[in-house]
């Protein structure tokens, strides 16, 4: 049998020792590696991962803080019935053929491995960005500062931890760290002034959809695909060009700083 724990372990180590920019800015960088981890474990094909898990077919998993799915999405589904908002804790949204009874297995486990509960199931319902044509979805919520994180925080070395920024760094307590100076020469000025603000952007889903922090608190999810996004700029004026969040996505795609719609990682960091 597959030790998941190890396999989700191993995984986010990799991504982190390789592509910290996933978490580049996350509050919390091994919650973030952990949780893309998942997301790759799930969904890609094991020569694109560093480890051998093999996906099921036509699983999809999509994820946010589940405060924030409430926010957009709690007046049309039934979800927090079920279980109250969780105001710390990651939702996966995890997808599979209806043709499955119950969840497939590889999900459960991998699931019960990183320590996450099951809060919700039933047959795929249209919210957000995902595909919901005949599938099941199963949700399990996860808490920031799980045990698990810390179990990372040791592979990652003792001597070097996490920064603030998702970088590795020397001994955290010693170091000042400075926000690294997003290049902005040649952009359109509104570009411009979208990513000079305060933002954090991780993908939300394979397929083109991310979330983006402000720095005003409230959370957004933005499609590059459908060019979309769930704030209010955008739904009230679809300004040319995109709203500042989407813009915020696209530079950072571009820059290599968050990984590609596609779900893969930058190539170099």
């Amino acid at each position: 049998m597959t030790d998941y724990l190890e396999t989700i372990l191993e995984e986010a180590e990799q991504i982190a020792e390789n592509h910290p920019t996933v978490a580049r800015e996350a509050d919390n960088a091994v919650h973030e590696y952990l949780r893309f981890a998942v997301l790759r474990l799930l969904e890609v094909a094991p020569e694109d991962t560093y480890t051998d898990v093999e996906p099921v077919e036509g699983v999809t998993v999509g994820y946010g803080i589940d405060a924030a799915m409430a926010d957009s999405w709690r007046e049309i589904v039934e979800w927090w019935e079920a279980v109250p908002v969780q105001e710390d804790c990651t939702r996966f949204r995890i997808f599979y053929p209806d043709e499955y009874e119950i969840a497939p297995r590889t999900v459960v486990d991998v699931m019960a491995a990183l320590g996450a509960w099951r809060g919700w199931t039933g047959e795929a319902t249209d919210a957000g960005a995902y595909d919901h044509r005949e599938r099941c979805e199963v949700h399990y919520l996860w808490p920031k500062s799980h045990p698990i994180e810390n179990r990372l925080r040791d592979r990652l070395g003792t001597d070097q931890q996490v920064a603030v920024d998702g970088g590795r760094t020397g001994d955290i307590r010693a170091r000042e760290f400075v926000k690294e100076r997003k290049q902005v020469d040649g952009l359109e000025s509104r570009t411009r002034r979208a990513i000079q603000e305060e933002m954090d952007v991780s993908l939300l889903e394979k397929g083109g959809c991310y979330e983006v922090h402000s720095s005003s608190g409230n959370v957004y999810e933005v499609d590059v695909i459908a060019k979309t996004c769930t704030c209010l700029d955008w739904q009230r004026r679809e300004p040319e060009g995109g709203c500042k969040h989407l813009r915020q996505v696209d530079h950072e795609i571009k820059e290599g700083r968050v990984p590609r719609p596609d779900g893969r990682l930058p190539v170099s960091l």
